[in-house]
């Protein structure tokens, strides 16, 4: 099946970050009718003002009053919705020896328990859309677990979980469900990190573009691809994971030995 975007109405979360506000302009260009969500208002009202017809909604995913308002306004101001995308994400880089609980609840609210009661207010509108999928932007991360990012990794394989229970669900709705696995990016997410103590040389420059990224996740979206992996680095290391996950594990565990001397 090939989606048109095509006055589609579309509700995407973490629409500031750099991925989103990428996302944002790629399906405004295809002719999509966008609703923006995020927490930074200014910078949210700014973003709309740049693209043609979309919605400002200042939303906090992890309140249930403000999912609820933002469906409201979102159908309300689009006539209905066709495709939720749950872009909004925060990560920490650290080990677990060193965190807290108060980290892990803050990561899955915001990671998984955001996206996953969203698209349950979303579902019974986008029962009545047209071509009507819901989009989880997860991580390499959800596939394969990292040191110093155990609580990221662990929301995004909760994430592609539910995305793999939703997808046989759904499908008595005629809802399909998309699952888009990134690999490092230079998106300015680092700026959402709760703590930044891990010892990895993190090169984020080197990582993809935010509008390569958000050029995959359209063209996922309009070719109906049910997981698509992003970058090669992220393909790569989950393609030598599957052959050789025991050689895997063991170098990652050399490098983290050598790393804390």
């Amino acid at each position: 099946m090939s989606r048109e975007l095509n006055g589609k109405r579309v509700l995407l979360t973490g629409a500031t970050g750099g991925i989103g506000r990428a996302i944002a302009h790629v399906l405004s260009e295809a002719g999509a009718r966008v609703a923006l969500a995020a927490r930074k208002e200014e910078t949210l009202h700014q973003l709309a003002a740049k693209i043609t017809g979309a919605v400002a909604i200042p939303t906090d995913i992890t309140k249930p009053d403000d999912r609820r308002k933002l469906i409201e306004q979102a159908v309300s101001s689009l006539g209905g919705l066709d495709i939720l995308i749950n872009n909004a994400g925060i990560g920490s880089w650290g080990h677990f020896s060193t965190s807290s609980e108060d980290i892990v609840r803050q990561i899955m609210e915001v990671n998984f328990f955001g996206p996953i009661e969203l698209t349950r207010l979303t579902v019974p509108h986008l029962m009545n859309g047209d071509q009507p999928c819901v989009v989880n932007v997860a991580s390499m991360c959800g596939r394969k677990g990292m040191p110093a990012w155990p609580e990221y990794s662990a929301s995004k394989f909760a994430l592609i979980g539910m995305s793999e229970a939703w997808r046989g669900e759904f499908a008595r709705f005629d809802i399909d469900v998309l699952t888009i696995v990134p690999g490092m990016t230079d998106s300015g997410f680092r700026d959402n990190w709760i703590r930044v103590d891990g010892k990895a040389d993190l090169r984020f420059e080197k990582g993809m573009m935010p509008d390569d990224v958000a050029t995959g996740i359209v063209k996922a979206i309009v070719t109906n691809r049910t997981e698509t992996v992003l970058g090669s680095e992220a393909r790569r290391l989950l393609r030598f994971n599957k052959f050789f996950p025991r050689l895997t594990n063991w170098l990652i565990a050399r490098k983290v030995k050598e790393l804390y001397r």
